[in-house]
């Protein structure tokens, strides 16, 4: 699981009303080289939840210097643009477990991919 998929992913567990952001336990971790699309990390910039990124990549280990508060001038930064693509799309939790900030429930993350499936009694 890639942290651009973590920063989409909510918990909708019934009773829950803050599901986000999803903490990660991650047993697995891998970095895998992606090749630089600097249009695409312009064009998601925007409709990431920044405090949640910045928190994930801090968990995990690969903040990689991202300041704390998003740039206002990112598009022309290719530095920084990097480093936002590294962390979004090159750091991948391949095992572990997601964790809903409210209710506790654990997601399986396996293989790289996160089981957001909830029980009978849960929806």
């Amino acid at each position: 699981m890639k942290l651009l998929t973590h920063n989409m992913l909510t918990s909708h567990v019934k009773g829950v009303t803050k599901g986000y952001p999803l903490l990660i336990k991650a047993t697995e971790v891998k970095v895998n080289e992606v090749e630089f699309n600097p249009q695409f990390v312009i064009r998601m910039v925007p409709k990431l939840e920044w405090t949640a990124l910045i928190q994930a990549a801090e968990e995990l280990g690969h903040r990689q210097d991202l300041p704390d508060e998003l740039i206002p001038d990112y598009h022309g930064n290719e530095e920084f643009l990097k480093k936002v693509h590294r962390t979004l799309l090159e750091v991948e939790v391949m095992e572990g477990c997601l964790k809903c900030p409210e209710s506790g429930r654990e997601f399986p993350i396996s293989r790289g991919i996160p089981n957001m499936l909830l029980n009978e009694d849960e929806v």
